[in-house]
């Protein structure tokens, strides 16, 4: 399995190459050079899997020969072998034909887990064999930090530096990044938005000379493919449970980033039966407008209950126009540039492409609201806010009946207890067992301004693996 960019002119690598490369050297995006597919009679013998010999089947393809088939297998038992829950992602039913599958029973309850606990693991792997050591740069809007943190914190080869807007993630949020103790944990609150820190990383990525000639700079964020590469394992195994390849799945999909959904529509591509795949976001709504009108331009961003879908640029949907445009990076990069001095509109072709699978809707924070009171009252099963926006999505897309919707239940509502008090259930949520102590623990934070070079100098500073 070789990965190209998306924008034509960085060359071909394997899988351990793309996965220590992260952003490309042309400012691209890592893809497959071509997808693994699997027959209806392959996905109808994926029914006895259990969650770790899923995503075995799913991901040994992208691997190839860059780790032995054994090696691979433990590596997977040990990441999933850390969920709370024994199905790993279960699904509950909240209507006739609409379910939720609840990613967020990983230690930092959000779906995010599912990558970062395997991607932890993977770098571990790769560096020892290699004796290497690296530096993980990365951007949060609340999930990913801690993801990336927990996952990685174990692995003596790595410095992880993970930027933060300050003051504009959940207090658990913050909480789960900054009370992780480690000499190579590095938390930078940035005083300026999500799209701000999200910037810093990748032009760092894109000039990387700030760092020890030795130092590798790794992205953990969803520009890294085996963050994707793992999330599609779950779109098999809710399908699976549901009766595929016997009949379709339609998902609806809460994202900001792209990545996330971006593996359903791989999933889809590999032979999973997906009717349709919903694009649920809130009122930062730059993919919605996308689906609507064929136009893709920055507004600005507006802070919502749902702070980890609060983006305005989406660098994952990249990926997604790669193959609404044949796979030519030339226009890909031309795409690029352009949308670098401006709003830009994508093609009558491409955008009919992507409307024969992908729908979207936009949610606003009382629409939000509303469906989480309303899912409470009808079910008394509480939603996050993002998860919120899922669901109010799947109900109003008018899918068949015969057609189960999937909604992915991204965080748990523990992390957003403003958002479930605006809400005005009668009830709270409670963090689970292994997190009651959270609000107890020390914290440990550096805030920095809105300030490349101040980053930059902080990171040179404190490399220590």
């Amino acid at each position: 399995m070789k990965y190209i960019s998306t924008r034509g002119q960085a060359p071909a690598l394997n899988f351990e190459e793309a996965l220590l490369t992260g952003l490309a050297s042309d400012g691209g995006l890592y893809v497959p050079e071509s997808l693994p597919t699997f027959s209806a009679e392959e996905i109808g013998s994926m029914a006895g899997l259990n969650y770790s010999q899923l995503a075995h089947k799913i991901i040994t393809p992208f691997v190839g020969e860059c780790i032995p088939e054994d090696d691979l297998k433990a590596i997977l038992r040990e990441t999933y072998a850390e969920f709370r829950h024994d199905a790993v992602a279960p699904m509950i039913q909240l209507g006739h034909n609409q379910w939720v599958l609840e990613l967020f029973h990983g230690p930092t309850l959000a779906f995010k887990d599912f990558a970062l606990q395997l991607l932890g693991r993977l770098l571990d792997y790769v560096l020892e064999r290699k004796h290497q050591k690296v530096v993980i740069m990365g951007a949060t809007s609340g999930d990913t930090g801690s993801a990336a943190i927990e996952g990685c914190k174990r692995c003596k080869n790595i410095d992880i530096f993970i930027l933060h807007p300050h003051d504009r993630v959940s207090d658990v949020q913050r909480k789960q990044m900054t009370t992780v103790v480690g000499s190579n944990i590095h938390n930078l609150a940035v005083q300026g938005n999500f799209d701000d820190c999200q910037a810093m990383v990748k032009t760092s990525f894109n000039k990387r000379d700030f760092l020890p000639k030795d130092r590798r700079l790794v992205a953990v964020n969803s520009i890294n493919w085996a963050r994707i590469m793992a999330q599609i394992v779950y779109y098999f195994y809710a399908a699976v449970a549901l009766g595929a390849p016997g009949r379709s799945v339609a998902f609806s999909v809460p994202t900001g980033n792209f990545g996330d959904i971006f593996a359903g529509y791989l999933a889809s591509q590999m032979g999973l039966p997906i009717e349709r795949l919903i694009i649920a976001t809130n009122r930062n709504d730059v993919l919605h407008r996308v689906m609507s009108n064929g136009s893709y331009g920055r507004q600005p961003l507006e802070h919502s209950l749902s702070p980890s879908m609060d983006i305005t640029v989406s660098s994952n949907f990249e990926r997604l126009l790669f193959d609404l445009y044949e796979r030519d990076g030339a226009s890909i990069a031309q795409l690029m540039a352009d949308f670098d001095q401006g709003d830009i509109s994508f093609s009558q072709q491409a955008m009919a492409k992507a409307s024969a699978l992908f729908s979207s809707q936009c949610v606003n924070d009382a629409e939000t609201c509303a469906q989480m009171a309303a899912t409470w009252k009808d079910c008394e099963y509480m939603l996050d806010p993002h998860s919120a926006i899922g669901v109010k999505a799947a109900f109003d897309a008018k899918v068949p009946a015969s057609v189960p919707v999937v909604t992915l239940a991204t965080a748990h509502p523990a992390k957003f207890p403003g958002a479930v008090k605006a809400a005005k259930l009668d009830t709270e949520p409670s963090l689970p067992h292994h997190l009651r102590d959270l609000f107890d623990r020390p914290e440990r934070f550096e805030v920095l301004p809105n300030d490349l070079s101040a980053v930059q100098a902080f990171m040179l500073k404190n490399v220590n693996a």
